[in-house]
């Protein structure tokens, strides 16, 4: 066997440019699935750093008769859950806030939570040094656990970390524990802090938190040998329960659906996942069906060289063998370069898809033994799959025959020529498949790209901003905050124009979702009330981000907290409330606390959350008479992104 390997290897090094062309054509089809199984080992088969994550389950709220999906729990509904359930052993919430960390260098704004005390526990996450919360902890003490992340990078490894405090939001916490980086495909970027009081919303009075707006993620670790199908069973008498106990609750009609950690973080990944999977593996094909034709014409050319072997003893299966180690050998060269390829592709993904992968920029995605295991496999695949055909066809030489034609080239069989048409077929079909699914998504993409998605995000700069609850409790303070910061922004000549809001298009969270009703005719429970997104804007809203008014008029500075409740709807949502009917001067009720609002204006249509997603109702409030701790500064400037974010800084520092 090592002769006949030597042999192939002489055979490949007499013909450099055929091995040339069959290693980077493999080398590309072998580069593409091991890139593309790397990832998908990533994100599908390695599974969350969690103990036994296959037990840990998500619960989230749908009320579908509101076109609303997938939300947040209530805290009532989750205390209520958390009391009576038998299916889970351990039942945590997190309420998922940015914190403003002062202290340690330059403000920052950084992503974590407010958990209850056995949120970790829950999740199966140990910490590295100190300890989890305490359940006397969960309401009134200020302590705080970091990531390990946090530890190195902004407390330098510090051996006495627990027990050291931090400035959060304006006010001192203890850190009991740190724990490992947790992964980002579940708590997302920069989470590296969580405290406790999760049932403390920022900007909200208690009584607005028990009405029935969600606001927790919550998790629940399933007993020892119950199926998830088991806990979905057991969840209607919870629901039936809370309906009866609770019936002013505005979450009433919601009812509770159940998902897997690991479904829950990749499944809305997996069909796009299995499309590119199945498009590189055409792609392989494609390489393998031109190789293999490329080894059929070499071989049969070998013809008079078979024969003579033969002729001088050697048996069919060591010819066969003398081929499928050419074949081999090939394949398994690509395979080295097509790792070698894969290892340059895959680290560059998460940085270029960091918003739609669940990857985490800074630790990246590597190849590991597994995908290399993967591309080995694959490549030796490739060479039985390439070779065995045109080794089994030559091998067939008649002895005579071959060697009759002397040194005179030959085309082959007829048999041949119509394998080898077969395979030129095949590669046409595979590529038109390729072409035709290229075309229909580049279709796609450009009728996306034509959206209106109803503003101007060219030269749009966006900050986001936490005011912390101890400055800032209440909605005049918070105005206070924001006529301050306008008048510093507007004084800066290089920005065109600037505002706050509490969102900004296509990032608008579902927790902003407002209850409304007309109050002319039948009045709805608030249960049965639709949902609408609702914006809490400062001045100039509507002219930095370029939103047309169609109708009515802008706030000014008499829509404020003491004067008559104003709103501007969008153009869908006027049709939709109101039909053909002028909705200028028209009062709808808002909230659970069925808040009488007058309609001063009518504002273009804007993709608040997704670009695909219908036009619907959009209700903007003046900031001076709704809005909370979390703010988004935007400034349209022709400046660099660096440059405006240098001036604002230095707007906000006066």
């Amino acid at each position: 066997m090592l002769t006949d390997l030597r042999f192939a290897v002489r055979q490949l090094f007499k013909s450099p440019g055929f091995t040339f062309l069959a290693l980077l054509t493999l080398a590309l089809g072998i580069g593409l699935n091991t890139a593309i199984f790397s990832l998908i080992n990533d994100l599908f088969l390695r599974g969350l750093p969690f103990k036994e994550p296959g037990r840990v389950v998500h619960m989230y709220s749908n009320a579908r008769e509101r076109k609303l999906l997938e939300l947040a729990v209530s805290v009532p509904r989750f205390q209520h859950y958390r009391d009576g359930q038998t299916i889970f052993d351990g039942f945590g919430g997190e309420n998922a806030v940015p914190f403003t960390l002062t202290g340690l260098g330059d403000p920052v704004q950084l992503f974590g939570g407010k958990v209850t005390s056995n949120y970790f526990d829950v999740l199966g996450v140990r910490p590295i040094r100190g300890r989890n919360f305490l359940p006397e902890e969960e309401e009134g003490a200020d302590v705080a656990m970091v990531t390990e992340n946090f530890w190195q990078k902004r407390m330098g490894g510090d051996a006495n970390v627990i027990g050291r405090s931090i400035t959060l939001d304006g006010v001192p916490h203890t850190i009991v524990g740190v724990l490992p980086n947790l992964p980002f495909s579940w708590a997302g970027p920069n989470a590296e802090i969580w405290t406790t009081k999760p049932f403390l919303v920022p900007g909200l009075s208690y009584e607005r938190v028990m009405r029935g707006s969600g606001f927790l993620r919550v998790v629940g670790r399933l007993k020892p040998g119950m199926t998830i199908e088991q806990a979905r069973a057991a969840l209607p008498p919870l629901e039936q329960s809370y309906r009866k106990q609770y019936p002013d609750k505005i979450d009433t009609s919601s009812v509770m659906t159940l998902k897997t950690l690991p479904e829950d973080v990749t499944g809305n990944l997996r069909p796009a996942f299995a499309t590119l999977l199945g498009a590189v593996a055409f792609v392989l094909l494609i390489a393998c069906s031109n190789v293999a034709n490329l080894l059929l014409v070499r071989f049969t050319g070998r013809r008079r060289e078979i024969a003579l072997r033969m002729a001088l003893g050697a048996s069919r299966a060591s010819v066969l063998r003398l081929f499928i180690f050419e074949s081999l050998l090939v394949s398994v060269l690509a395979g080295v370069v097509g790792a070698l390829l894969a290892a340059q592709l895959v680290p560059l993904v998460p940085k270029m898809a960091a918003n739609f992968l669940p990857f985490d920029p800074e630790t990246g995605v590597s190849l590991s033994f597994p995908v290399l295991g993967f591309t080995i496999a694959l490549s030796i695949l490739t060479g039985l799959a390439m070779g065995i055909y045109p080794a089994l066809q030559s091998s067939r030489t008649g002895l005579v025959d071959a060697l009759k034609e002397g040194g005179r080239g030959t085309s082959g069989s007829l048999h041949t020529h119509r394998i080898r048409k077969i395979l030129v077929a095949a590669q046409v079909a595979l590529s038109v498949t390729l072409l035709a699914g290229a075309s229909l998504l580049i279709t796609s993409f450009v009728q996306l790209n034509r959206q209106n998605i109803g503003f101007r995000p060219e030269n749009l700069w966006i900050g986001l901003v936490t005011l912390p609850q101890a400055q800032y409790p209440d909605l005049p303070t918070r105005q206070r905050f924001v006529e301050q910061t306008l008048a510093a922004l507007h004084a800066v000549p290089a920005l065109q124009s600037s505002t706050i809001s509490g969102d900004i298009p296509l990032i608008a969270a579902a927790a902003s979702n407002v209850l409304y009703t007309r109050p002319d005719g039948a009045i709805l429970p608030v249960d049965k009330r639709a949902a609408a997104a609702g914006h809490d804007i400062a001045p100039d809203y509507f002219k930095t981000f370029g939103i047309p008014i169609l109708a009515g008029r802008d706030f000014d500075q008499h829509d404020v907290a003491d004067h008559q409740n104003v709103m501007l709807v969008s153009q869908a949502g006027a049709r939709k409330v109101f039909g053909n009917e002028n909705p200028i001067g028209k009062t709808i009720l808002v909230s659970s606390g069925s808040t009488p609002v007058e309609i001063i204006g009518v504002v273009g249509d804007v993709r608040m959350r997704r670009i695909a997603d219908p036009d619907e109702v959009e209700i903007y409030r003046p900031w001076a008479q709704e809005n909370s701790p979390f703010a988004v500064i935007a400034a349209r400037s022709d400046l660099k992104a660096d440059a405006v974010t240098k001036l604002v800084q230095s707007a906000l520092g006066t």
